[in-house]
């Protein structure tokens, strides 16, 4: 029987693929390499493809088979599921949905759609019929969801949090500061800010995240990032008014101060006093909700 499904999670550092039954989320297999996007978007979608063939053939030697593939990818995609960007992955414009087609019926999806889809299917969004979804990782990115269903948009725009600037003008001198949280909040922006402060590099937000527990300066660091990130998840809560907020990304998963500071700020940047004390939890299906989520995507696609 063809009952499981390939998900994909195309990130800028890694290609993840699991083999997932979409009757429950559990993950079968898993297989990841890295993506090395600087090598251009054909050579990306020709890894992409041959990891996805590896979960077919996984498949079949289970005894089953694949009747979809979702794929969530770190860009904008439109409602239509084609990729509508190029920051990190060159895909827009090529023929990906046609290329893994040869293995299955494809959907594309955003990678925080996916990500609170799965929380909403499997995850801790059950328990709420409303809630925002935020994920930290790489990039900063959010979406709403409401009755099960992630709200895309008119565009398939409806997911930046953290990318564009906030210009302020100062009152005293005028010069306006062209602020972006994910320079100075998202993992890549940890671990700059970290190699400037230790004179040395710094490979990820994991080293400084370690190097927290007894280094204060990579503590101030931890907790200025997740305040002033706070500030934009709050200004989430008070647009939308969610029942709650689930929190993903490797980074938004690490706890200790980053978490502490950034549950603290967006308490305190919400304005109705009946939100401030909503729940702001962690992702249940932790680092798996892209790949589980791209999986359900398909299955909800293919319904």
């Amino acid at each position: 029987m063809d009952r499981w499904i390939v998900g994909l999670d195309i990130g800028g550092t890694k290609i993840a693929g699991c083999l997932v039954d979409p009757d429950d989320g559990r993950v079968l297999a898993r297989i990841q390499v890295p993506t090395r996007p600087d090598r251009g978007g054909d050579a990306v979608l020709d890894d992409a493809v041959a990891l996805a063939e590896r979960l077919h053939d996984e498949a079949v030697a289970r005894g089953g088979g694949v009747r979809a593939v979702g794929i969530g990818i770190a860009e904008l995609v439109d409602t239509d599921g084609a990729i509508a960007s190029f920051h990190t992955i060159g895909w827009r414009g090529l023929p990906v949905r046609e290329r893994f087609a040869t293995i299955a019926p494809a959907t594309v999806e955003s990678d925080v759609r996916a990500a609170a889809l799965a929380e909403a299917r499997y995850g801790t969004g059950r328990a709420f019929p409303i809630f925002a979804y935020v994920t930290i990782g790489t990039g900063i990115s959010s979406c709403l969801v409401q009755d099960g269903v992630p709200y895309a948009g008119a565009r398939g725009g409806a997911l930046v949090l953290a990318s564009a600037p906030h210009s302020v003008p100062c009152n005293h001198c005028g010069a306006t500061t062209d602020l972006v949280l994910e320079e100075y909040a998202a993992g890549p922006a940890l671990a700059a800010r970290y190699a400037r402060l230790a004179g040395r590099p710094i490979a990820d937000a994991e080293d400084v995240v370690a190097a927290a527990a007894g280094d204060e300066g990579a503590a101030v660091i931890l907790r200025s990032a997740g305040a002033a990130l706070g500030s934009a998840v709050g200004w989430l809560v008070n647009v939308l008014d969610p029942l709650a907020v689930i929190v993903g990304g490797g980074l938004g998963l690490a706890g200790g101060a980053y978490w502490d500071a950034l549950v603290a700020s967006t308490r305190d940047h919400v304005w109705h006093d009946a939100a401030r004390g909503l729940p702001i939890v962690p992702a249940a299906l932790g680092t798996d909700s892209g790949i589980v989520g791209a999986a359900a995507a398909a299955d909800r696609r293919s319904d």
